[in-house]
């Protein structure tokens, strides 16, 4: 099999994460790495057996890069898909794929002029329980999809997670972004395009962030249904889990992975089937999933699975969430910053 070679630029938590996740790819090697930390850089590049570039621009230049994995921080994404764009390198991007529209909006130009492939890192469309609500919601025998509640729920930015750039909205999006990109976007997965945002939310517990650490975000969906997403940086007692609600029947899934990972469903008329997360997971782990998902349409001339415009949409829901918090009005779609 054809091989994409593929660069690295950003190399902390999420930047060795998909190092470490493309390298037993079948379609894909991982033959450089760049980030202006050369600690960071040099120490994946050994760990990963491949060149490091502290310019990243030294990477696009070579021929046997033809696709990169950004994971800088979020407020960074724009520059280096631009000029991956302009060197005709495709683009796979870390997850908020920019702090603002008009970010989002500059990449997804550049790669269009530049004829190149732009992905979004929102994995978990690759998750097992998160794939089998949503297969479930489109599947037909439960009906159409009227309900979506989702919680996210964690204790602060400690740990791995204590990057200074975290704590500022401009650089990182705030919570409902470098965080809950992944629940807007299950979410849409699910129930489909959003039509209306209202929301209500604070700062309670992490004072040393300039944006909400709770958000109870509303979301009116062009299909008719509606959706709730509890996302929190301020509880004690974590937890992720929801339930579907559809027309003909329900699936609750109290935690998404984990020993206690896996959901239930039944029809109004028929009688409950459980499921386990272990019986659904694969032997490829989600992010692998995703990067092979990337570069093999990326190989075939093919559309991402997760476009531009996905990003996009749940940075856009997540802005309008933050202005409905600040207002207190319903924020209809589009939103205009």
């Amino acid at each position: 099999m054809t091989k994409l070679g593929l660069g690295v630029i950003g190399c902390g938590n999420m930047g060795a994460s998909l190092a470490n996740g493309a390298r037993d790819l079948d379609c894909a090697e991982v033959v450089c790495v760049s980030d202006v930390d050369s600690e960071k850089g040099q120490a994946l590049s050994e760990k990963i057996d491949c060149d490091y570039e502290v310019d990243y621009h030294n990477m696009l230049a070579r021929e046997d890069v033809q696709a990169v994995m950004i994971a800088t921080p979020p407020f960074l994404h724009i520059d280096p898909t631009i000029a991956a764009a302009q060197a005709g390198v495709h683009v796979f991007c870390e997850k908020p794929m920019s702090p603002t529209l008009a970010g989002c909006d500059a990449m997804i130009a550049a790669c269009e002029q530049g004829g190149v492939k732009l992905g979004i890192g929102l994995v978990c469309r690759f998750h097992p329980v998160h794939r089998k609500v949503r297969d479930l919601a489109r599947g037909g025998d439960l009906g159409t999809p009227l309900c979506l509640m989702v919680h996210r729920l964690g204790g602060g930015w400690g740990g791995v997670w204590s990057a200074s750039w975290r704590k500022s909205r401009d650089k990182s999006g705030g919570t409902l972004m470098e965080v809950n990109a992944h629940e807007i976007d299950f979410m849409r997965f699910v129930m489909g395009d959003a039509e209306s945002v209202s929301a209500a939310g604070g700062q309670f517990v992490q004072m040393e962030t300039d944006f909400p650490d709770v958000a109870l975000v509303s979301i009116r969906f062009k299909n008719g249904g509606v959706g709730v997403l509890h996302s929190s940086q301020a509880s004690a007692i974590g937890g992720y889990g929801g339930r579907l609600d559809c027309a003909e029947g329900s699936v609750v899934f109290p935690t998404f992975w984990g020993g206690e990972g896996g959901l239930r469903y039944k029809r109004y008329d028929g009688g409950e089937t459980a499921v386990a997360a272990s019986e659904l997971s694969q032997d490829e782990s989600p992010v692998s999933q995703e990067i092979r998902a990337f570069c093999e349409v990326v190989l075939n001339g093919e559309d991402p699975p997760v476009s531009g415009a996905d990003g996009r949409a749940a940075v856009e829901i997540a802005l309008a969430a933050y202005q409905s918090i600040e207002t207190g009005e319903a924020i209809a779609l589009p939103f205009e910053e």
